[in-house]
């Protein structure tokens, strides 16, 4: 039973072989592709404040002082921006966002990076805009965290790529009953439901796996250890104590002691 007791748990520590993987080339970094249903904000500057404000919607946002109640807010075409506010384009399910002036774009499939300098290049190209700067943002994408972490839900993501464990980070790291050996990725791609395991305790596999950069909408899932499961039950890990096998260890040894006498 001591020595039992004495064993160390080797499924608790993190990149357990990360000291021989030093120097170790990594795949490329997967970057967020705009799918339907993303929402962006896209911004036009340049040295001509009123002409590229024609191609960023704002909502304008004003307060009845007088009236004591809010105004409905008017979409227009540009504005100053201290009293306006961007406003999302929605990709829809074709992929494509209706862009002022420049009519259909089909974003689907791209990155913000890559849509920016394509509006900029077709701006330039149409001659509408001198040297333009185009600034496109992610709205709406995130990631969901479930299961044996700290802070479960939706981690809103705002940088080009985010990998599972910045996703278990923002969560606050898995709790000691959470398995670390095969947390789930459950992910969409055109319709079709793809799941992945990773082993946090094993970082080769980890940066080699397809789940290690998420994606949009991405569903990370750390299941419960069998310590965790037998809690449900109401005799809990009543019976996965050294206390009550000692204990009933005794009780025979008593009973097996009288029957001789």
């Amino acid at each position: 039973m001591l020595l039992v007791g004495c064993q160390v748990p080797k499924n608790i520590t993190y990149f357990q072989d990360a000291a021989a993987l030093n120097n170790m080339a990594v795949n490329a970094v997967e970057q967020f592709r705009l799918r339907p249903e993303d929402k962006i904000n896209i911004v036009v500057n340049s040295q001509n404040p009123m002409l590229d404000q024609q191609f960023t919607l704002t909502v304008r946002s004003n307060l009845s002082h007088t009236l004591g109640s809010a105004v409905a807010p008017v979409t227009t075409a540009g504005g100053s921006y201290s009293n306006n506010q961007p406003i999302a384009y929605t990709v829809d399910s074709q992929g494509t966002i209706d862009f002022p002036v420049l009519g259909k774009l089909s974003v689907a499939g791209m990155t913000r990076k890559e849509l920016a300098q394509y509006i900029q290049d077709r701006l330039s190209d149409r001659k509408l805009v001198d040297n333009p700067i185009v600034t496109v943002e992610y709205l709406n994408i995130g990631i969901n965290v479930l299961g044996e972490v700290n802070r479960a839900g939706r981690i809103n993501v705002t940088k080009d790529h985010f990998t599972i464990i910045d996703a278990i980070a923002s969560a606050g790291d898995l709790t000691i009953n959470g398995r670390r050996e095969d947390v789930m990725v459950c992910r969409q791609v055109d319709g079709v439901n793809q799941v992945y395991y990773v082993d946090l305790t094993n970082m080769q596999t980890l940066l080699a796996s397809p789940a290690y950069y998420l994606q949009q909408n991405d569903l990370v899932y750390v299941a419960p250890n069998n310590k965790r499961k037998r809690e449900s039950l109401s005799v809990g890990n009543t019976f996965a104590t050294p206390a009550i096998w000692i204990s009933i260890a005794s009780l025979l040894t008593t009973i097996t002691s009288l029957v001789i006498k």
